[in-house]
Formats: C-alpha cells, sequence, structure tokens
C-alpha cells in the first residue's frame, strides 16, 4: 500500500503542477501580464512546486534528511540528466544572457550554499539570507523583463474562473502529493534499512523533477531545445534560494556529512555544464551524453556509500 501511496503522490505532483503553470498562465493573460514574466517566473516555480511541496512538508514533519537531499539531488539531476537528455537529442547554443548571468550566478549561490553547510547547519538567519537572494533575483529578472520585452502571441487563455480553479486545485494537488511522499518515502526507507538522505537523492528527488524534465523534453522536440539550459538552471536557483531558504526559516536544517560531500558534488556539475555551454558556444551530444553518465555514475557512488 505504501508503494501505491507513493505512486499516487508523485502523480499528484505532477499533474498539480501541470494545472497550476497552465492556469497561472492563463490567469497571466487575463492580466496582460508579459508572457516572458510568466516564463521567469510562474512556470520555474511552477516546474519547482514539487521540490518545494516535499521539502517544506519534509522540514515541517522534521525530516531533515529529506529537505536538504530533495534539493541537491534534483539540482543534481536537472544539470546532467535534463540539460543531458536534451543536448542528446539535438545540440544547442545556450542564450546569451544565461551564459552571461544566470550559469555563474547559479554557481555563486551553490558555492554560498557549500560555505553554510559546513558548519553542519542551515540556521534560521542563513534561510532569510538564501529567502532574501531569492527576492533581489526575482526583482531584477521582472526588471530586466519589462525592459527587455517582447510583444508576442497570447498563449492558450482559460476564463477566469477556470483559471483560479486551475491554480487552486494544482497547489492543493502539490501540497497533498508532497505530503504522500515524504511519509511513504519514510516508510520504505524504515522498512528497507536505507536512510532517509538516500531516498531523498534519488526516488524522491528524481520523482519531483519530472515536471522539468517533461517540460524540457516537449520543448526540444518543438526545436527550442535552448530552453532546457534555462528550465534548469531557473529550477535550480529556485531551489535553493527559496526552497532551502523556507525549508530553513520554518525549521532550522542540521546537514550530514554527507550532504555536504553532495552539495560539492554539485558545485562540480555547475561548473561542468558552464564549461560545457561555453565551449563552442552549444552544447553538443557527446556532452549531453557525458552528462548523462556521470548521473548514472553518481547513482552507483550512492548505493555503495
Amino acid at each position: 500500500m505504501e508503494y501505491i501511496l507513493l505512486l499516487v503522490g508523485f502523480i499528484l505532483l505532477i499533474k498539480g503542477a501541470d494545472f497550476f503553470v497552465e492556469g497561472s498562465s492563463s490567469l497571466a493573460g487575463i492580466l496582460k501580464v508579459p508572457s516572458v514574466i510568466i516564463g521567469l517566473t510562474i512556470v520555474a516555480m511552477g516546474t519547482s512546486a514539487p521540490e518545494a511541496s516535499v521539502s517544506i512538508n519534509a522540514a515541517l514533519a522534521g525530516s531533515n534528511d529529506i529537505a536538504i537531499s530533495n534539493v541537491v539531488g534534483s539540482n543534481i539531476f536537472n544539470g546532467l540528466v535534463v540539460v543531458g537528455i536534451c543536448a542528446f537529442l539535438h545540440s544547442f547554443m545556450p542564450h546569451g544572457e544565461i551564459l552571461k548571468r544566470d550559469m555563474p550566478l547559479n554557481i555563486l549561490v551553490t558555492v554560498v550554499l557549500c560555505l553554510m553547510f559546513f558548519d553542519g547547519s542551515l540556521s534560521r538567519i542563513e534561510g532569510a539570507v538564501l529567502l532574501l537572494g531569492m527576492i533581489v533575483y526575482l526583482g531584477f529578472m521582472i526588471y530586466s523583463a519589462r525592459k527587455n520585452r517582447e510583444e508576442g502571441e497570447p498563449g492558450k487563455i482559460l476564463s477566469l474562473p477556470r483559471s483560479l480553479l486551475y491554480i487552486a486545485g494544482g497547489l492543493a494537488a502539490v501540497i497533498f502529493g508532497g505530503d504522500l511522499v515524504v511519509d511513504k518515502a519514510c516508510i520504505i526507507a524504515t522498512n528497507f534499512g536505507v536512510s532517509q538522505n538516500f531516498i531523498g537523492l534519488t526516488i524522491i528527488a528524481i520523482g519531483t523533477s519530472l515536471p522539468e524534465l517533461v517540460t524540457s523534453i516537449v520543448a526540444t522536440k518543438k526545436g527550442d531545445s535552448g530552453l532546457a539550459l534555462g528550465n534548469a538552471i531557473g529550477s535550480n536557483l529556485f531551489n535553493i534560494l527559496f526552497i532551502l531558504g523556507m525549508s530553513a526559516v520554518i525549521s532550522p536544517l542540521h546537514v550530514l556529512g554527507e550532504s555536504v560531500i553532495d552539495t560539492v558534488l554539485l558545485l562540480g556539475s555547475a561548473i561542468l555544464l558552464f564549461v560545457f555551454a561555453r565551449t563552442g558556444r552549444r552544447m553538443t551530444r557527446s556532452e549531453g551524453t557525458v552528462c548523462v553518465l556521470l548521473y548514472v555514475a553518481y547513482t552507483a557512488y550512492l548505493f555503495v556509500r
């Protein structure tokens, strides 16, 4: 029954995020908000809603291992697998702004997280600093989007009541699904004698990153594979700044030595992705293959440690 409920939780997370994004995008169209701002804010947050739900629920439940490992594991998966698969499907040229601004910022934020983790905890003050960073980043992105906005064709517009229903229902599904995933994953981990840290880094991290993966693959099939990099980097920044920040503010997080190692490996993957993206100003199929193989090696490492 735990496995069935875990699966139900993942389905609620993924479909809830999908409805949330669709409803929010439609509401933005009704309110005449530029679509580029929606892409940088609502859609990025919507695809990261499962991670937010799981980690914040875990923090409330006192499951610090899952709260931290879910974010670190999701970020490693986003950088290596989401971008790697999209590059393998079709090599792409990263957007100039992502190369100059977002990827270096992703590395900087990960360095800051490593430094915060080294004392074995993530305090409320450190969480507040991360949240402040998120506010500043979003403010800058909205300012930049308004300054460089381009008018395009409106997307699918639902009625106002339906848009609000999609938003409310999507959020409810994400919250309830996240609660189910945390509870059942903890039970399964205990039954098998597997640590919550391992479950958070693998099953939960991959499950909550499915919206990013699906979104990026669909974009790649439509010939917009460059979106994969922006989607992954934007989600990673949101995961660290907002999700870990909010989780720590709710309940100070104890950081395992293993989590410090995983965060250092996350930093290494962020630097590698930046190097790949800068070489030749494009992500190639061979580089995408290397990324995916590195994730396979990382998963093997988690099994044996």
